[in-house]
């Protein structure tokens, strides 16, 4: 297995946790709208998160 196809397999990884982690928050604020606001500002920060880690994947 070489680097690209290992930076590809954790990019893939990354995608599927993060599309996890946002279904599951959708689900909590629409079970718990008064949860609505602290679950827009985590998702805020993982959003920054994915983009960090996608630059440094790019490199």
């Amino acid at each position: 297995m070489s680097a690209s196809d290992l930076h590809l397999l954790v990019l893939l990884l990354l995608v599927l946790v993060a599309g996890l982690a946002l279904g599951a928050m959708a689900y909590v604020s629409y079970r718990h709208p008064a949860l609505a606001t602290p679950l827009m500002v985590a998702s805020g920060g993982a959003a920054v998160l994915v983009a960090c880690v996608g630059v440094i994947l790019t490199r």
